[in-house]
């Protein structure tokens, strides 16, 4: 027997709460919004998205302060938070996602491995941002840090909403 998808928990449980999910996603190019769109009826609960995948357009869509992010780096816990904080409040949404990462095969360093994921999110009871280090390939990275994020909101889901 085939458990239910994810997104399909996750937007049942948003149905229920009546409340709608925003997301900001840079190392994952929209694949959070992807397997969300894919379920009928998903713009019952579901906004829209940014994909900022470059300084410039983490700043300009999504209010990151560019001095937090030549001192921490866009993969950080402080610009995930400041992430899921401007989508939530550019597309006025109850719940923001955000998803920053070094998704591979290059890019990391020592102290920021490849794999190396924050996954912020905004909420009316505040913001936070839980990170993750993954193993796989870009793809695998991807499809990890998306499937979290969404892990994430639903936890939020059943215990705080």
């Amino acid at each position: 027997m085939s458990e239910t998808p994810l997104e399909i928990r996750v937007g049942e449980l948003l149905r229920a709460h009546k409340l709608t999910l925003v997301t900001a996603e840079s190392c994952t190019g929209g694949l959070i919004g992807h397997l969300l769109t894919n379920i009928p009826g998903s713009s019952d609960y579901y906004l829209g998205g940014v994909v900022a995948y470059a300084y410039e357009a983490k700043v300009a869509l999504l209010g990151v302060d560019w001095a937090m992010l030549e001192k921490y780096g866009a993969v950080s816990e402080e610009v995930a938070v400041q992430m899921a904080r401007g989508v939530r409040a550019a597309l006025k949404g109850d719940i923001a996602l955000s998803v920053t990462g070094i998704a591979g095969p290059g890019g990391g360093m020592p102290n920021k491995p490849v794999g190396l994921t924050w996954i912020g999110i905004s909420t009316p009871d505040g913001a936070w941002a839980k990170r993750f280090v993954w193993e796989g390939d870009r793809e695998g990275n991807k499809q990890a840090s998306a499937r979290a994020a969404l892990g994430i909101v639903m936890a939020y889901l059943e215990t705080e909403a």
